[in-house]
């Protein structure tokens, strides 16, 4: 499997993810132009996607989605609450509505050669999720835009060979920055982003031998740095308690503006 940010940040995200011959999609919050751009660094286009699958309906997440749907008539995995928002925004223009594909957490489904698991995540969105994919025995997720991580989610991401998670924000950059009070604390909240640090202490729960790639993304223009997310999170993994030291893994961090490089499993 393949595994690649075309951009991953507070201000747009798109992620790319394939198996042989099938190519996903996780959000399009970019342009239609900037994502095929993207597309076409690693040789590949939109007319070659098989499906789109939408974490949540927050713009960093959807900008792209209509003009891209209406132009390539590529199918549109989210839940159903997060539809029912898709389909409010006025923004994203007129939908066909028999592209929306409505799925549940807990339900796997296929992409061709690729099984999708939805996971429920913590989120101040309608019905936000996760993604992992499988293809045979190769397992990848992109865990971003969750404030709280819990038993379920740690036990749904066992097992894997590469991870997209989510390092938003460290929090002393977060407290004492520009952002008015009750953005902080939505944002520090449960239904919020997991900064550096809980994104360390999750990816403890998770680390095993097998594990090949770790990217961390969604990470805040305003209130997070890539050195800063790549060490605390390196820290973390070495200060747990557990058989690993932070260099024992490849950690990556995802741009918010540019194509990463391409992860394979």
């Amino acid at each position: 499997m393949k595994l690649c940010s075309i951009v991953s940040g507070s201000s747009g995200n798109c992620i790319y993810a394939s198996a042989n011959n099938t190519q996903i999609l996780v959000d399009v919050g970019i342009s239609g132009k900037r994502t095929e751009e993207g597309l076409n660094q690693i040789g590949t286009s939109l007319r070659e996607i098989d499906a789109i699958l939408v974490t949540h309906e927050h713009v960093d997440h959807i900008a792209g989605l209509g003009v891209i749907s209406r132009k390539y008539g590529i199918p549109i995995f989210a839940s159903a609450g997060t539809i029912r928002a898709i389909t409010q925004t006025t923004s994203l223009g007129k939908i066909d509505q028999d592209l929306l594909c409505e799925i549940a957490p807990g339900q796997p489904f296929c992409i061709k050669e690729i099984e999708v698991d939805p996971i429920k995540i913590s989120h101040d969105a309608t019905e936000p999720l996760a993604y992992k994919m499988r293809n045979q025995n190769k397992k990848i997720a992109v865990v971003t835009d969750l404030g709280v991580y819990n038993d379920y989610i740690v036990e749904k991401l066992q097992g894997l060979d590469a991870i997209l998670l989510e390092a938003n924000h460290d929090v002393n950059m977060l407290q004492v920055g520009p952002y008015p009070y009750y953005l902080k604390r939505r944002i520090l909240g449960d239904k919020g982003h997991l900064s550096n640090e809980l994104a360390g202490r999750l990816l403890c729960k998770l680390l095993h031998d097998g594990m090949k790639h770790i990217l961390l993304g969604h990470l805040s223009k305003e209130n997070n740095m890539a050195e800063l997310a790549y060490e605390t999170v390196r820290m973390e993994v070495t200060m747990a308690d557990n058989p690993y030291q932070g260099d024992d893994f490849p950690i990556r961090v995802a741009n918010r503006s540019t194509v990463s490089e391409m992860i394979e499993v």
